[in-house]
């Protein structure tokens, strides 16, 4: 576990970065630092590995101070990865994710190899490995960045805005890596954004950082989103609280009865007033369909031109922002909820998901 106790940090032109930060960052959860420019996030990430030095108060890891401990052997012992990845430019990225495996003392090659078995792990072809970071785009240098902190095992890995240099589509991807790393390795991360929507989607705990680097707010997503601590945490959400909160909620509704037609035997179907799902013979959803798009069928038109679109499709262990999107987006009202082989197994709706955040409110 990492404890900050009391504190604070002023620099010498007498500007405070940090006042009095108190928190602990529980052991093998993911803890994110969140706040506008200035705020002291990185300054408080930064002391954890001594990169900068606390002016007061006291920093622990696993109970050891960390003033009493060696700087250089401090950071070995704790992943650090930065924005636009910070890689060597002039090593390939084999020795760049070796890097401090070999520092610690182990051989260039028993270093290499385990070099390319990180990059597996963080979904990197083994091709890239002979390439240098010039030769990367953005995302694949930043997933080597990430390999690079998890080459020695570090019990601890340190992440400042290490997904804001690239653009939105890769950063997701980068947010859903960190997110499956995180659940086969069970590291104690601090990462740092000035995202909120990324902080949410990220963290099992997040601290909110005010002006003066004082702690305005250290929850859970839930928590946060449910009973801002103050109008600072509330202005800094911003709007929209509920549809974010929505999305960190598990979907647990009944899955109601939908009237399927196999595409392969529409002309054998009779179809009552209302809609019916259309899906091919693995079970998927193709779209919907009604009694008078049946008929126009059978009269010649193409079912391509009849048959309107599925909408969101819901996906088994969801959220109950997805199962509310499905439900609307439905002509029918009827949302589609799939599995994990995208078989249509039932139907959400709406009221369900409202009658969910009743109950959540309830507790």
């Amino acid at each position: 576990m990492i404890s900050f106790d009391d504190v604070s940090k002023v620099f010498p032109s007498g500007a405070r970065a940090v006042d009095g930060l108190s928190l602990d960052v529980p052991q093998g959860k993911l803890t994110v630092f969140v706040g506008s420019s200035g705020s002291g996030k990185t300054t408080a990430l930064r002391m954890i590995n001594r990169m900068v030095d606390p002016t007061s108060g006291t920093i622990t890891v696993d109970g050891k101070n960390v003033l009493n401990v060696d700087p250089v052997q401090l950071r070995r012992g704790i992943g650090y990865v930065i924005q636009n990845a910070g890689l060597m430019p002039h090593q390939r990225v084999i020795d760049n994710i070796a890097t401090v495996p070999v520092l610690k003392g182990q051989s260039r090659r028993a270093a290499r190899s385990a070099a390319y078995e990180i990059l597996e792990l963080v979904g990197l072809n083994a091709k890239l490995a002979k390439r240098y970071p010039a030769q990367l785009s953005g995302g694949e240098q930043q997933r080597v960045g990430v390999a690079r902190a998890l080459a020695a095992d570090p019990p601890i890995l340190l992440m400042d805005e290490a997904f804001s240099a690239v653009d939105p589509v890769v950063r997701h991807t980068l947010q859903n890596e960190i997110l499956r790393l995180q659940s086969e390795l069970h590291k104690t991360i601090v990462f740092v954004t000035h995202d909120i929507d990324e902080a949410l989607r990220l963290a099992d705990q997040v601290a909110v950082f005010g002006p003066g680097g004082v702690l305005q707010q250290y929850d859970a997503p839930a928590q946060l989103l449910a009973r801002p601590a103050n109008d600072f945490v509330a202005r800094f959400i911003g709007l929209g609280r509920g549809y974010r909160w929505l999305q960190l909620i598990t979907a647990e509704l009944p899955l109601h009865d939908i009237e399927r037609l196999a595409a392969s035997a529409l002309d054998n179907k009779q179809l009552s007033d209302g809609w019916a799902l259309l899906v091919d013979d693995d079970g998927a959803p193709l779209g919907w369909i009604d009694a008078d798009g049946l008929r126009r069928h059978r009269g010649g038109e193409p079912l391509e031109e009849i048959v309107t679109g599925v909408g969101s499709v819901f996906h088994l262990g969801g959220n109950l922002s997805q199962a509310l999107d499905a439900a609307l987006s439905s002509p029918s009202s009827v949302g589609v909820a799939v599995d994990r082989a995208n078989r249509v197994i039932g139907g959400i709706v709406a009221t369900d998901v409202l009658a969910a955040v009743e109950a959540r409110r309830q507790t």
